[in-house]
């Protein structure tokens, strides 16, 4: 399922015009990417977590020369679902 799959669900579901329904998926998201830049960690109960993972530099390999490379640092964004979204699944 991608983002327009599940703007066709919540339209559907909730019996609402596209354009409302992706408001509303935009709007989640939104506040989802707004708490993980505040505070590092999204709970929604009985679906799972977002975690902001803050990854170190490191350094790699090309794989094409085989020359070590410096990564740079990243930040990124994990999910753990909850013991009830693993049930239904």
């Amino acid at each position: 399922m991608n983002k327009t799959d599940l703007i066709e669900a919540v339209a559907t579901e909730m019996k609402i015009p596209k354009g409302d329904a992706a408001k509303i998926v935009e709007s989640v998201l939104g506040c989802i990417e707004t708490g993980l830049k505040s505070d590092a960690k999204v709970n929604l109960t009985g679906f799972g977590t977002f975690i902001k993972k803050n990854r170190p530099a490191r350094t790699g390999v090309s794989p094409i020369t085989k020359q070590p490379i410096d990564i740079p640092p990243t930040v990124s964004c994990g999910f753990r679902p909850s013991a009830q979204l693993k049930e239904r699944l």
